[in-house]
């Protein structure tokens, strides 16, 4: 199971029911609060990715038990980072020309690197496929969705292998990267470098998006986009709950009880997956965030703007969110395990509420929507 980081929603107290409207606050108020907040979020994942990558130079510098493990968690210890700032796509954003290349999944591993049967499968053992970065981007979902080069999902197939396992998540060898050890073992450094840099570099360029007192960035855009701005973000809120948490991380693996359905299957961390992209909507919606260094960042959020028009249904929306993390939490590790069974099983149960919590979450984001003024509100659907 993944350690936690300070971002853990249990140091986060429940948020209370109020019983009056909060002061009045202004969409400007929002729009710049949501900036700090997305830019806060990604400078955070970014710092955790760079952690990570230190981890995996040592790794591959001293391939051992040891050093492997250490790459691992930092990877974990940098998704629960990521995961938040998945409220923010979905209205072409920065992260939006570049997610496929972040975090594309399901993966085809033999794509890039043995599988169970296939020795010899993969860019990796093609020596003839020169390994770039020019040439990864391009190699990334070509032919195919599932054909992933790059990006976290690359990065953990790396790290564990394929997930053979029912208890537990993949084994890959350290000695898969020692020369002599495993045929391409050379090839097999160089590709996770190579794919590592990538993955920091294009956290760089979403913070450089993002940042404040930049003339003319996305950011600055963004502040000055009034009530379409504020729609853009209702729309993350609501496409991550219902199209693609509730939609395509959760009930499709539900449907077809496959492992490989699964967003991060190799690592088995699929369950904090869940759990950090409902607090990402919380986040937003309640315009607070906890950082690395365990501050918060707090400030006009759309609850607020919702509470001045109509105080139940913000209360009703917030409390429907926070169902859906604490939902999220319920699910235990692993998640390959959560989805097998009958209607009834324990397991399916409990990914069910989530997705029943999320899709009731999203109809009051709509309704909350509505209530500031946005009817016309285009969601991404499962």
């Amino acid at each position: 199971m993944a350690a936690h980081s300070a971002s853990n929603t249990s140091t986060l107290p429940p948020t209370p029911q109020t019983n009056a409207a909060a002061p009045a606050t202004t969409t400007a108020a929002v729009l710049r609060h949501y900036a700090d907040l997305v830019h806060a979020s990604y400078a955070d994942a970014l710092a955790a990715a760079q952690t990570m990558r230190k981890a995996i130079d040592d790794f591959l510098t001293n391939p051992s038990p040891q050093t492997l493990e250490a790459a691992r968690q930092a990877w974990r210890a940098a998704r629960e980072f990521y995961g938040q700032t998945e409220a923010f796509r979905f209205y072409g954003g920065p992260i939006d020309a570049i997610e496929g290349r972040i975090n594309a999944w399901p993966m085809d591993e033999s794509y890039v690197d043995y599988v169970v049967g296939q020795p010899n499968a993969g860019l990796i053992n093609n020596r003839k496929q020169p390994l770039t970065r020019r040439a990864l981007i391009a190699l990334n979902e070509r032919g195919g969705e599932e054909n992933i080069a790059t990006g976290w999902h690359a990065i953990e197939f790396m790290l564990w292998g394929q997930d053979l396992s029912e208890s537990g998540p993949g084994n890959r060898s350290f000695e898969d990267f020692i020369d002599g050890k495993r045929p391409n073992a050379d090839r097999r450094r160089t590709y996770l470098r190579l794919i590592t840099d990538l993955l920091i570099d294009d956290l760089h360029s979403l913070v450089r998006a993002w940042a404040p007192g930049v003339k003319n960035n996305y950011r600055a855009r963004f502040e000055r986009g009034g009530q379409e701005s504020l729609r853009k973000i209702f729309v993350g809120l609501g496409s991550l709950s219902r199209g693609e948490l509730a939609g395509e991380r959760l009930e499709v693996a539900l449907a077809s009880q496959d492992q490989e359905d699964e967003h991060s299957c190799f690592s088995d961390n699929t369950h904090r997956d869940a759990v950090t992209n409902a607090l990402g909507i919380e986040n937003v919606w309640l315009g607070r965030y906890q950082r690395a260094d365990g501050g918060v960042l707090q400030g006009p959020g759309l609850r607020d703007l919702v509470a001045a028009k109509d105080l139940e249904l913000a209360d009703r929306t917030s409390a429907q969110i926070r169902r859906s993390v604490q939902a999220a939490e319920a699910i235990q590790a692993p998640f390959d395990r959560e989805i097998i069974g009958g209607p009834d099983a324990p397991g399916r149960r409990r990914v069910q509420d989530v997705i029943d919590s999320l899709i009731q979450q999203s109809k009051y984001l709509v309704e909350a929507a509505a209530a500031v003024g946005i009817t016309r509100l285009t969601l991404v659907q499962p």
